[in-house]
């Protein structure tokens, strides 16, 4: 028994890396490794460092408002105008509490993305797609091996996160039993601390679990945009074009300059030839060119044409074996010829002046 198999099958096989272009089409769409976990991990650890440098400087506000509140608001009139002055009190106090937090956190969600994808202007990837309401690929999205994975990793950072900010509530349990011995004031600051230890401990924590998801987004991301052969092989038609359709404008390309060359060979002045292998046509006006020119060159078939175009319109041909092969190797058409050869030249032009002479 023979069992057939569908060459098709393997070309279709996404198994090659992707290519450069591929790479920034793909990056032009959005679609870059990238994790959200490393932006949040980072923002969570700046956020908190910061938070614990002004730590003081935040309940040191939030007494100067409430003792404000307690001492002046409450003893106003109740009016409009009081109303909109507390108001902007109030809004201007918590700006100045609020404004370097958020500044922070911006220029931290900043750098965060930059570290992983660098600069990135990708219009097309916040673009309305009426395909991403497909119900069914929706549901695919959910109960995919990709949402499981994520779902594992919610789990997992779950537990982690409640184990070490649980372990550092142990450690403090004794201080925080006896919170109701501290000033208000003392109590602030204690539970500043400790949340800001707890935010640290976090932090550091998640950028591990961050470095990790970004090694499988990386992962995820290569496994994509993976490209079979097909598709190799259609972006390098693509980019290079096809070869058939390369092959024949070469071609064409060849046959234009050929007609060029043979339109040339009428104004020669002596063709050398080798007899019929070679055939080198050579140009030269006194007073304007230093040296004979090359304007037409073949061997074989070419060398034929050049000869017989030659001949047709009644230019000499003079029949020098190696002067034909040393001028067909060492000049191309349109270059003078080589000083070392000038001599060889310089007698075949001679004879040629002499036989238009007696003619």
């Amino acid at each position: 028994m023979y069992i057939s198999l569908d060459l098709q099958y393997f070309a279709q096989e996404k198994t090659e890396k992707a290519s450069p272009k591929k790479r920034k089409e793909e990056r032009n769409k959005g679609q870059v490794a990238k994790s959200a976990d490393v932006n949040t991990a980072i923002i969570l650890l700046v956020v908190f460092l910061f938070f614990g440098v002004i730590g003081t400087f935040v309940v040191d506000q939030l007494f100067a408002m409430a003792r404000f509140t307690f001492t002046d608001y409450l003893l106003l009139e109740l009016s409009e105008e009081n109303v909109v002055a507390m108001f902007m009190e109030f809004t201007y106090q918590s700006t100045i509490v609020l404004a370097p937090i958020m500044l922070v956190t911006i220029c931290a969600a900043i750098f965060s993305n930059y570290i992983q994808v660098g600069f990135l202007f990708a219009p097309e990837a916040i673009q309305v797609k009426l395909s991403k309401l497909d119900p069914i690929k929706g549901f695919k999205r959910i109960f995919s091996v990709r949402a499981l994975v994520e779902f594992l990793k919610s789990m997992l950072k779950i537990f982690l996160v409640s184990l070490v900010t649980g372990g550092v509530l142990w450690i403090f349990m004794e201080d925080l039993l006896s919170l109701g011995l501290y000033s208000i004031e003392d109590g602030m600051i204690l539970i500043i601390e400790l949340v800001v230890l707890m935010g640290i401990s976090v932090s550091v924590l998640l950028i591990f679990l961050s470095i990790l998801d970004y090694m499988y987004q990386k992962y995820d991301h290569e496994k994509n945009i993976r490209m079979s052969k097909q598709d190799m092989k259609d972006e390098y038609k693509k980019t290079e074009g096809d070869p058939l359709i390369k092959g024949k404008i070469k071609e064409k390309q060849r046959q234009m300059a050929m007609s060029r060359m043979m339109q040339e060979v009428p104004k020669a002045d002596v063709v050398i030839t080798n007899p019929t292998h070679y055939a080198v046509a050579l140009k030269y006006e006194d007073g304007k060119m230093e040296a004979p020119v090359v304007i037409a060159k073949g061997v074989d078939y070419i060398a034929l044409k050049v000869i017989n175009v030659a001949k047709n319109n009644e230019v000499i041909t003079v029949e020098n074996r190696p002067l034909a092969r040393a001028l067909y190797a060492q000049a191309e058409i349109g270059d003078q010829v080589p000083e070392d050869l000038f001599k060889a030249v310089a007698e075949v032009l001679a004879y040629v002046y002499r036989i238009e002479k007696k003619v």
